[in-house]
Order: C-alpha cells, then structure tokens, then sequence
C-alpha cells in the first residue's frame, strides 16, 4: 500500500506534468500554515527559474490541470507561487478503510529483508542493573522491534560484560575473605562445588567492595588484573568460580530485564568470543595489519582525513589479555559468520564514540565484514536529576534500577486508588506497574537518543500532556467505548468507515493514514523519538474528535457505525505504536 504522502505528490506530479512542467516539482508536504491548508506545494516557485516564467503563472495553470483531481477538493493559490491543497473526505476515507483491511496497516515490506544484530544490554556481570543500563535497554529494545516490525530478521542480543576486570575483582575479594576455597588451590584436582560459595545479594556487595579496595590497595589491584587473565586462560580453579558468578548472576538479571518487558535473543557475553580471538589474531599479526608497540599489539587506525587524533586500537595487552576491543572484534567475526549481519547495531553512551571509531575501523581493515555491512554506533544521552546533574540516590550513590521502578510504581499506585476507589488493592497496583513502565519507556523514548533529559518523576507519570500515561488513558478510553458498544448488541465492521464531517473527524483520519511513513521512517532513522510523537499527536486527534463527538447516543446507526470502526482502527494503531515501544495498555485505569 503507497504511503499516503507519495499518492498525494504523485497527483500533484500529474497536474505540473500536464501543465507542461517536470514533473519532479510536484513534492507535496505538510502544511506549514494549517488554517490556510492541509498540504502545499512549492514547485511553481522552484521552477520560475528553469521556465522563465512567473511562479503564479505556473501555479495557476497547474491547478487548473487538477480540477477533476479525485483526490483535491480544492487547488488554491496564493502569492507569490504557492499552491495550497485540500483532500476529498472520499479520498482519505477510503485510504483508511483500506489499511483497516490491509496486514499491519498496509505498511510496505522491504523487498529484500536485512539480517540486523541489536547490541543493546550491556550489563556486567556480578552488578546489579542501575539507572545507567536503562536508556541502552529501553532504546535497543524498541529499535529492535521496529524494525521488524517493518519486515526484516533482527537478533537481539544482551553482550554481556562477562570477561573483564570486574571477574577479578571478585576472584580476589573472594580469596581475601574466604582464603579456604578450593577455587585457590593450584593442587586441587576434585570436583568443585556445586553450591556457590555466594548469593546474588552478597555478589552486588562484593563487587563495589572490590573495586574501592582496588583504587586503595595497588597490589589487590595488580592481583586481581593478574585473576583475569587467569579467567581468559581458563585456569581450572577461576574458571569453575567464574562459572559459578555466571550462575547466581544470570538469573537475577534476567528477571530485571524482564520487569522492563525486555527479552533478548541471544545472552551471549565476552567470553563467547574467546575461542574465536587467537585465529583472528594471528590473521591480523599475518597480515601485518596488527604490529606490536610497547609490548602490546595494536592497529593503527588512523586516516589522512582526521581531523582529531585517532589513537591506534590496542588488541592484546603486555601481558597477552584481551580486552573490549579484541571482543568487539571477534564478537563481529561471529555475527557475520553465524547471522550474517547486514547491519550490527550498537546502543552505547556518547563516552564510547571512540572506541567504536577504532572497532569499527579495524573490522573493515581486516576484511572481518562485508563492504556493504553496516556498523552503526547509538550513542546516548544521560538521564539526569532535575538539577541536571546524573540521576543519584539520596546519599549521592548509583540508584539500582529496581528501586527507580519502585518509586515509579508506587507513584502510579497512588495515583490509580486516588482516581479509582472501586478498584481492588491488587488489581490498582497490577495497573500501576503496567502504567509505571508506560511512563518510564516513554518518558526516555520521546527524546532524542543521543540527547539528555531530566527524569521527571512528577511529569513522566501525569495523565496530561506528552506522557505515556496519557497514551494508555487514551487507549483505554476507546477500549471503554467499544466494550460499551458491545454491549448494546453491536458487532465492529473493520471497513464502515464513511466520509468525515467535520474537521476533527478528517484531522483524526489524516493522523491514522501518516502511519505507515512515520513507521519506514522511525525504522530507517533507528529513532524510537518518532513513533512517540507521532502517538502523541494521533492521541490528541481522538480526544479532540471524542470531546466533540456524541459517539455512544448518536441514533444514525450508520453513522455511529462509522465512527466505531475509525476508533477500532485508531485502537489498533495505537496498540500497534505502544508495542514497538515495549510496554502495553491495561483494560482500564
């Protein structure tokens, strides 16, 4: 089904065509002045030159060609060349009845599908989730299913930080608390444990521990660097702890990830591309690509067009450990030989544009992906307090993520038994949380990615204005309609919907037929930001139309039909909108 804009410009195309002009001049937009019009065209203006000729001359005979236009009810035109256009109720009426019938609204699939790599988790291992893994959850998340849902494969995966520093680090706080662990002993060769000698609550506290006790004790810190390399070497006894890390440490975050309504296909972690790092390297030291400097191998990745030093991508350390970079790599090594990726796409914050820079650089020098294999970095923004600075605990800490989901749920709750009374305890609270992730996904996803923004409690969870609570009130107020509907012995016909009378109803019906070139664009662009607006705006042309229209009473059945089936197509978009974004709508609130 063409999208709703391209038939607009192929009608006006028709009318410069007719008139004797290019036909290239007939690109229609929005109109910049909506109480003059719905759509205009520049062209006339762009080709006075080319014509030599009056760009209101041209308008002029250009509209007269459009007079049997099925899709102009009218053609004006105004100096010094513009021509101001205005839609048959016929035409939008049936644009909308056909994508009530069409699968997914009439939205194009591509005509060759890509295979697209989501790296977007990112937690480390033995931490507990915080504020900072939110925006690369919630932002990859929703990129990943839009653009499936605009018809290609996509994988998601976790990449999780399982191999660094921060696994010797716990190794060695470990052994300086419980120095008894077989894990230690060089000579121990039964079988280990199969209980851990940890829980996850004492994990999250013995990492951060370990890493103050680092900054402080120079020989811990040398100690625990010589544990990782321990790790990547697979030592009997530190790779049956890592294992156990692994173990207690994966569960727990994979119930974090899920309150987020956060799945992943693959939890594939650093240490997956292990196997693959020695042959990758030893292809780079052959070609001579990778060089040693220092003790350490590295590869310069500098161009004659930087303008800014590029420092050399450094692969192994002095000591032979690999570190993110060689991971990265090898990690892309086994997308394309395993997915073959045609895009890889990675959701990390802005302090990682260099060393994306370098990966990426390295990956095409080293033949590691095709020449047409996209590698895109996303990087993001940083939610921040009100005072602008980092979003903080009380006492100046890290907030986990579980406890800013507490405080959003427990604010909805509040909220919900204020505005509802006859709602049970367990029913407002399950409600709460459902709203609660409204308001924190869309509260991120309606900024820019590569943006800050301030996480306003207060606003983000206020059923007016741009929120995600106002999405679902909307949405549950069509559902409210329609279950009423229902009740009075009626059944929905997806194609009754007749031509607007008003304003307000064809407002709401134009809204509806932007979807499909606002969904191909949030797809191509990778922007979540714009299905946000583009639910908000649709938002407001039902509220409008709903506030001026007497839906449920009106006793022209036909009509009442008419505008059931705009708003059970309007449900739907909506419905179809708040999933790319990942979070859903309750019954009622």
């Amino acid at each position: 089904m063409k999208k709703f804009l391209d038939l607009i410009s192929e009608e006006m195309k028709r009318g410069f065509a007719a008139a004797g002009y290019d036909a290239n001049l007939g690109r229609v937009t929005a109109s910049n002045r909506p109480d003059l019009c719905e759509y205009q065209c520049n062209g006339a203006m762009a080709g006075a030159k080319t014509y030599h000729k009056a760009p209101l001359i041209i308008a002029q005979e250009v509209a007269g060609c459009l007079k049997d236009s099925g899709i102009f009810a009218q053609v004006g035109v105004a100096a010094p060349g513009f021509l101001n256009l205005k839609l048959k109720e016929s035409f939008v009426r049936d644009y909308v009845n056909e994508m009530a019938c069409s699968p997914k609204f009439g939205l194009e699939m591509p005509e060759k599908p890509r295979n697209i790599v989501v790296d977007y988790g990112g937690a480390n291992v033995a931490k507990p989730l915080h504020v900072g893994h939110l925006r690369p959850a919630i932002i990859g998340e929703s990129i990943k299913r839009i653009c499936r849902y605009c018809g290609h494969t996509v994988t998601g995966d976790v990449h999780l930080g399982d191999w660094g520093t921060q696994m010797g680090l716990i190794c060695m706080e470990l052994k300086r608390r419980q120095p008894e662990l077989v894990y230690f002993d060089e000579d121990y060769q039964g079988e280990y444990p199969q209980e851990p000698p940890f829980t996850v609550e004492q994990l999250g506290e013995i990492y951060p521990a370990a890493s103050k006790r680092a900054k402080e004790d120079p020989a811990f810190k040398e100690a625990a660097l010589e544990a990782t390399v321990k790790i990547q070497k697979g030592v009997r006894g530190y790779d049956a702890l890592w294992k156990q890390i692994m173990a207690v440490s994966l569960p727990d975050l994979k119930r974090n990830y899920a309150d987020l309504n956060i799945e992943f296909d693959l939890w594939k972690g650093e240490s997956d591309a292990k196997p693959l790092i020695p042959e990758m390297v030893e292809e780079m030291k052959a070609s001579g690509l990778a060089h040693e400097s220092d003790g350490a191998l590295v590869v310069d990745v500098k161009e004659e067009t930087d303008t800014k030093e590029i420092p050399p991508c450094l692969i192994l350390k002095s000591d032979g450990a690999a570190l993110y970079a060689t991971t990265d790599l090898a990690t892309i090594k086994d997308r394309m030989e395993n997915l073959h990726a045609d895009a890889i796409i990675y959701l990390a914050d802005k302090r990682q544009e260099m060393h994306f820079l370098q990966v990426f650089r390295v990956a095409r020098k080293a033949g590691l992906v095709k020449p047409q294999t996209q590698l895109v970095h996303i990087p993001f923004g940083t939610m921040n307090a009100k005072d602008g600075k980092p979003f903080k605990t009380r006492d100046g800490g890290v907030m986990q993520l579980k406890s800013l989901l507490e405080d959003i749920n427990e604010e909805m709750y509040r909220k919900i038994v204020e505005s509802r009374h006859e709602m049970s305890q367990e029913e407002a609270a399950g409600t709460a949380k459902v709203v609660g992730l409204s308001a924190l996904k869309y509260g991120d996803l309606s900024n820019q990615a590569g943006k800050d923004y301030i996480f306003d409690i207060d606003r983000f969870t206020s059923f007016e204005g741009d929120t995600g609570p106002y999405i679902l009130y909307t949405i549950v107020r069509i559902k409210s309609i329609l279950g009423r509907y229902r009740e009075l012995g009626h059944e929905i016909a997806p194609q009754a919907i007749r031509e607007a009378e008003n304003d307000l109803e064809k407002d709401l019906m134009m809204q509806l037929a932007g979807f499909n070139a606002m969904m191909e664009g949030a797809c191509a662009d990778l922007a979540p930001h714009k299905v946000c607006a583009y639910l908000y705006d649709l938002a407001n042309a039902l509220n409008r139309f709903y506030h001026d229209t007497r839906i449920l009473t009106e006793e022209n059945e036909k009509k009442q039909a008419g505008w059931i089936s705009l708003l059970s197509l309007t449900l739907r978009v909506l419905e179809s909108c708040i999933d790319v974004l990942g979070f859903s709508a309750p019954e009622r609130m």
